[in-house]
């Protein structure tokens, strides 16, 4: 049965968020994010009385004991409903992946520069108390026991990290929304049944993938069941409200409930609701974040397009229920340990929305849903969804332009992505072309087809500016004298040029191989331990194998870890080339002695390493080509490699945030660089050193081969808001990156804000509460970041036309 028509009377003007979503937004920004300890009791609940069952088993009876027994809310206003937690913004604990870090930061939780989270000492009690269950149990204890020494040892001085999953869920896809919203949880279930009937389970292979099809059962009813919670709650609320334009809201929220995520959605609303669920969920199952709506555009809008046909819906009424959404995105939050603060500031979750595009066929998808996912961000600015969009030649020029429109806002969104070049990198990797052409953006910049794959993006943190600086010494860590490497020479031995960049080489070679072999500890470590039911239930060919996601599932399976420092390798090389190696102006002994003493008492060779050699992002191929080279030498050696599931690895060159801490454990480069400064953002220039104009450094990027780095590249720019305005200012916004894509750059996003205005935020934070800004791969409030982070911000170069 249908819901109702929807009876709520909008009110909305262009570029002005409607009163309800606005209440909504207010209401969010006044809470102060805490610590929930209701999961994690559950779940230890649950696993105490499934002793001895199959983990896949577990981990289904683990989801329906959340499902039915968390604490359910309603706000006031709310049309799309579904918690997180008890209170918005706040953090579940998942103590199957790791807790030790959580109980030895409880005391500084409310207290550290970045994503502050209040606990209280009950909070902390009733976690202390589980947390003795889980000793022992995690996917984190699990990986740790399976890596090696040195592997660990170099994780420990920062030449990668692999934090992430090593401590947490691993997230990072986009499901089959489309399929849930056709079929709904009891169509998922149907074809369970039809695979259940052609099982032999004499078979012991049969016998396990019957395992996994009990537990996709158990984990669809317990969703299905976890919407009717809201159905009763809400037709319970109905009884008692007064106000009769509340009430059939609430009646109307009641009919969604029952409805959907069960049975195929008919409605824009159904629609809506139902994949609130699926996004909600997700995020219950397991902590992993960048759990990306991915083309919402597309398998949203033949519901859009049937309700407004019909007269069922209007414009008006679409965008509230869109606005809606928008500030219900920003109510998941996830907590981090005080280090990954540093590199995940501003309570980001990566719920990366892509719009635009192409068909599978290859013809534009631009739809008014579209446009009106872009007015959305535009009226709610908020960071989450994490809006991008997909540009090809075929994208019309009005969609690019409202796309730049929005950019000029100054919240760091849409992150545009270049078809031609993404399309052919995935082909590449044996993705068929239909699916290429049917891309989605996951987390920051991670292009995979979705519903079918399990990408393992932002596997790891790879510092290349590390390797180098090993490179230089013989492999041994200057920061803290320890043998870290291979033996490769130091600068003052090597005489040519060509010495240092086979040392850089063997040394990315040396690292690479033990980065997979760190990721693939944590990737058979959720594959023994945190198998995911439900949301494997929602990824092609997991229910046709009988296999998670965590075991190989999935239709294609990548593992995809980041390169860091791309421009300071690149500086810092065709510095050795030019004035060292070259026109021998520094020689190596004297700059071997600058760089041990991080320049102190050679600020004259400092200027001139600085000064007179040219720098990646100002046109000049010496350096662009240096940096493409130092980036291929590791993409290249990373794709050598396959993982536990079946698939390959691919390479990306971003850093989230990362960059700010990998820099920390890197002591002075021969470019200038000075011990502990922020590397390179993604694949933007140094900041301050781009000093010719956007364009020119637009095209230093372009260079570099972003095809290989098939797990995505990331490119920052940074313009003062006067520079994007009126006609003009947009139209040659939309000029640079038509340019830009033409000459073959994968990604491109902008902060729009004065220098001035970011100080002044960090003087007076309580007056710049809501300012969102690009950080990485992700917008977020500016004052919610580590003051380490907002100086990277401050410090990028700010560009005109």
């Amino acid at each position: 049965m249908a819901s109702p028509a929807i009876k709520f009377e909008p009110q909305t003007t262009p570029s002005a968020i409607s009163s309800r979503a606005g209440l909504l937004k207010d209401r969010l920004l006044s809470i102060t994010p805490e610590i929930c300890y209701e999961r994690a009791e559950l779940i230890t609940e649950s696993y105490k009385e499934t002793e001895g069952m199959p983990v896949i088993l577990r981990r289904a009876k683990a989801l329906e004991k959340i499902l039915a027994k968390m604490v359910i809310r309603i706000q006031p206003d709310e049309l799309i409903v579904g918690n997180h937690t008890p209170k918005p913004r706040s953090s579940p604990i998942f103590p199957e992946f790791s807790f030790a870090w959580i109980e030895a930061e409880f005391d500084r939780l409310a207290q550290r520069a970045g994503d502050v989270f209040l606990i209280s000492d009950e909070c902390k009690e009733k976690l202390s108390a589980v947390f003795k269950y889980w000793q022992g149990k995690t996917t984190q204890e699990y990986a740790s026991n399976l890596m090696p020494a040195d592997a660990k040892a170099a994780q420990a001085n920062g030449v990668f990290t692999v934090g992430n999953y090593f401590f947490l869920g691993v997230g990072h896809i986009c499901v089959d929304y489309g399929m849930v919203l056709q079929k709904g949880y009891l169509g998922i279930k149907a074809d369970v049944l039809k695979e259940k009937l052609t099982l032999d389970l004499t078979n012991p292979a049969d016998l396990k993938k019957s395992q996994f099809l009990q537990a996709v059962e158990i984990a669809c009813d317990a969703a299905i069941s976890f919407a009717a919670r809201f159905a009763a709650e809400a037709e319970k609320q109905a009884q008692a409200e007064t106000n009769d334009q509340r009430k059939q809201e609430l009646l109307a929220i009641a009919a969604n409930c029952r409805k959907v995520p069960a049975n195929p959605a008919q409605t824009f609303y159904e629609s809506l609701q139902s994949f609130w669920f699926v996004q909600l969920i997700i995020q219950l199952e397991s902590n992993g974040h960048s759990i990306s709506p991915g083309r919402f555009d597309i398998y949203m809008y033949p519901y859009y397009k049937k309700d407004i046909m019909s007269g069922k819906l209007t414009p008006e009424q679409a965008m509230e229920l869109i606005e809606c959404l928008w500030v219900k995105f920003n109510e998941i939050n996830k907590v981090r340990d005080e280090a990954s603060t540093k590199a995940f500031g501003g309570y980001p979750m990566f719920q990366n929305l892509i719009v635009g595009g192409q068909t599978a066929d290859g013809r534009d998808s631009t739809n008014e849903l579209s446009y009106l996912c872009l007015e959305a961000t535009e009226n709610v600015r908020l960071p989450q969804p994490s809006l991008s969009i997909r540009f090809h030649q075929g994208t019309p020029q009005k969609f690019l332009i409202k796309s730049s429109a929005v950019a000029a806002l100054g919240l760091g969104m849409p992150a545009m992505y270049n078809d031609h070049v993404i399309i052919p990198s995935l082909a590449a990797r044996g993705v068929s072309l239909e699916d290429a052409r049917d891309y989605c953006v996951i987390g920051c910049v991670e292009p995979q087809k979705g519903g079918k794959t399990e990408g393992w993006h932002d596997a790891a943190f790879f510092s290349l500016a590390k390797c180098l600086e090993l490179a230089l010494n013989d492999g041994i860590d200057p920061v803290t004298g320890v043998q870290l490497g291979l033996k490769t020479g130091t600068l003052a031995t090597m005489a040519t040029f060509d010495k240092v960049m086979d040392a850089y080489r063997n040394q990315i070679e040396y690292f690479v191989k033990l980065l997979v072999i760190s990721n693939n500890c944590c990737d058979i470590a959720h594959g023994s331990i945190c198998p995911l039911p439900l949301l494997s239930s929602m990824v092609q060919d997991c229910v046709a194998k009988g296999k998670s996601l965590q075991e190989g599932g999935a239709h294609y399976n990548f593992t995809g870890p980041q390169g860091v420092g791309v421009a300071n390798v690149g500086d810092a090389l065709v510095a050795l080339k030019k004035l060292v190696y070259g026109e021998k102006i520094v020689s190596r002994a004297t700059l071997a002695d600058a760089l041990n003493k991080n320049w102190a008492g050679y600020e004259t060779e400092r200027q001139i390493m600085l000064n007179q050699a040219p720098k990646f992002g100002n046109d000049d191929d010496a350096a662009d080509e240096l940096a493409r080279l130092a980036a291929r030498i590791y993409c290249e050696e990373v794709e050598k490699y396959t993982n536990p599931r079946g698939g390959q690895f691919q390479a990306g060159l971003y850093p989230v945030s990362a960059n700010v801490p990998l820099g920390a454990v890197v002591g002075a480069l021969p470019d200038g660089r000075l011990a502990g400064t922020p590397l390179a953002d993604g694949v933007s220039p140094v900041s301050g050193r781009d000093i010719k104009g956007p364009t020119a450094a637009a095209k230093s990027v372009a260079k570099l081969d972003h095809e290989i780095a098939s797990n995505g590249t990331l490119f920052n720019q940074k313009f003062l808001p006067n520079a994007l305005k009126g006609e003009t200012g947009l139209g040659n916004l939309a000029a640079l990156i038509r340019s830009y894509f033409s000459l073959g750059g994968l990604h491109v996003q902008f902060n729009v804000i004065s220098k001035e205005t970011l100080e002044d935020a960090q003087r007076n934070p309580e007056q710049y509460r809501s300012l969102v800004v690009r950080v990485a791969g992700y917008s977020a409030f500016f004052t919610s970041l580590d003051r380490s982070l907002q100086e990277d911000i401050i410090a990028r170069t700010e560009h005109d036309f």
